[in-house]
């Protein structure tokens, strides 16, 4: 039976006390648009922008530049695309939406986890799931692991329902926010996904 990954976060958010900190990874502005607004009026938020797999460097920083539209301020992370590379190892060929990606979502909320234990804060969760393009199932049996591992509550999500895909592109229109037209690798340029 499939998880309704919506339902579920929306009972954790009846159930917050006061206003939590939750590090919200980020993974671009048209995703992030649509999802900040759900978010903001339950949790103190830190963005945090780690998408060491995004390529060429000139295309992450001008996706990074996008966040201004938003009126977000970004934890300050590096782009270190050594990181992303070493971690798709012998995954170079393998189609899209398959392991590599999940090698990429993996190491990206690995970090967001890594930053919230960090500076102490008690949630964390990635804005992933709002692209139809992604497994939100995996996306959040990691977090599930994750929370496990780093005694850190993960936000399960579905962003996409309650037309949140819709929403985003909406928002980027109105916005002038800049939509790529692939997801960030060099091994996705051609895919278009």
């Amino acid at each position: 039976m499939k998880i309704d990954y919506n339902k579920f976060m929306h009972n954790q958010l009846n159930g917050l006390r006061g206003k939590p900190s939750l590090v919200l990874h980020v993974c671009c502005a048209p995703c992030s648009s649509a999802v900040i607004p759900r978010l903001e009026q339950y949790f103190n938020i830190t963005y945090v922008y780690y998408n060491p797999n995004i390529y060429p460097e000139s295309e992450y920083l001008k996706r990074k530049e996008q966040f201004k539209k938003l009126n977000v301020n970004l934890a300050d992370t590096k782009y270190n695309h050594k990181d992303f590379l070493q971690t798709v190892t012998g995954m170079e060929q393998v189609e899209e939406g398959g392991i590599r990606c999940r090698a990429c979502i993996a190491m990206r909320m690995r970090y967001a986890f890594e930053y919230a234990k960090n500076i102490g804060s008690d949630y964390a969760t990635t804005t992933l799931s709002i692209s139809p393009h992604k497994d939100t199932e995996f996306i959040n049996q990691t977090g599930e692991e994750l929370e496990k591992e780093f005694g850190i509550k993960y936000l399960y999500a579905d962003f996409k329902k309650e037309n949140g895909y819709l929403q985003s592109t909406k928002i980027s229109a109105e916005r002038g926010i800049y939509r790529q037209n692939y997801c960030g690798c060099e091994f996705s340029i051609h895919s278009n996904k």
